[in-house]
């Protein structure tokens, strides 16, 4: 059996475009619909009722779009809606969660570093992961203000972006972790910069990968692989489609699926 429906992800802005980048790569055959809610961005500094309504109305548009399965590309709208959504909706979904344990299982000094937004960085699934995955291990959250509008801009480099990220990571650094996790997928966009700050002595961490291969077994699991698709990307925004047009240049270096403003 074959299900030619697409796959629906979606994010409060931008940041998702990175688990698109994998998904894309390792399910070519499968059709994808990403969903930008820019007008809302960002959702890590939204309470948790208001990231669950939220979702809850992305959700049910990407579902009128006839989306075969969910990728809730975000760490505050996993970490606040996941569960909320799964008993909520039929529909499979596959979330994200900063990637604690395997950074507990790298680490050599037992410190790591989370880079975050406040949502995440206070939720009780972020708890429950440190809890149980991190026994003998410091783990360290830094709440970072501002760069989520630096990216939702197209910006990853210059005066701005150094002076934000060197004021968080020297909170991390001059404790001595040697892990650093990517807790919002934002942040996967600025990793160039992040890492070259750090240093090579630092590994970071983005679950990119690991969201794209869940996402496979899910699929599978569910009866719901395309065999033989042409892979393809319909993009919606909450916010302008030519900024979106904009962006999406300046990030990935080009635009590959049409626009379509979704009035939601």
């Amino acid at each position: 059996m074959s299900d030619q429906r697409p796959v629906g992800l979606f994010d409060s802005g931008v940041g998702g475009l990175t688990i698109l980048r994998e998904v894309r790569q390792q399910l070519d055959n499968e059709r994808c619909l990403y969903l930008a809610d820019s007008r809302e961005c960002p959702y890590g500094t939204k309470s948790v009722a208001e990231i669950q309504q939220r979702c809850e109305t992305v959700v049910d548009f990407l579902l009128g779009q006839d989306a075969k399965i969910i990728v809730v590309a975000c760490n505050a709208a996993s970490v606040s809606a996941l569960a909320h959504l799964r008993s909520r909706y039929a529909v499979p979904f596959v979330g994200i969660v900063p990637a604690v344990k395997p950074a507990a299982k790298l680490t050599k000094v037992g410190k790591i570093g989370v880079l975050t937004t406040p949502t995440t960085a206070e939720s009780r699934p972020l708890a429950q992961l440190i809890q149980q995955f991190t026994h003998g291990v410091t783990v360290l959250t830094q709440v970072c203000p501002g760069l989520v509008p630096l990216v939702e801009q197209g910006i990853t480099e210059g005066a701005e972006v150094e002076e934000l990220l060197g004021r968080y990571l020297a909170a991390l650094l001059d404790t001595g972790v040697d892990v650093i996790v990517l807790g919002c997928t934002h942040y996967a966009f600025l990793r160039g910069s992040i890492q070259r700050l750090c240093g090579s002595g630092v590994t970071l961490l983005d679950p990119a990968d690991a969201v794209a291969r869940q996402l496979g077994r899910v699929l599978e699991n569910e009866g719901l692989t395309a065999a033989g698709g042409a892979a393809s990307t319909c993009y919606f925004t909450t916010g302008e489609v030519a900024e979106l047009e904009r962006v999406l240049e300046r990030l990935t270096g080009s635009v590959d699926g049409p626009i379509i403003q979704a009035q939601i």
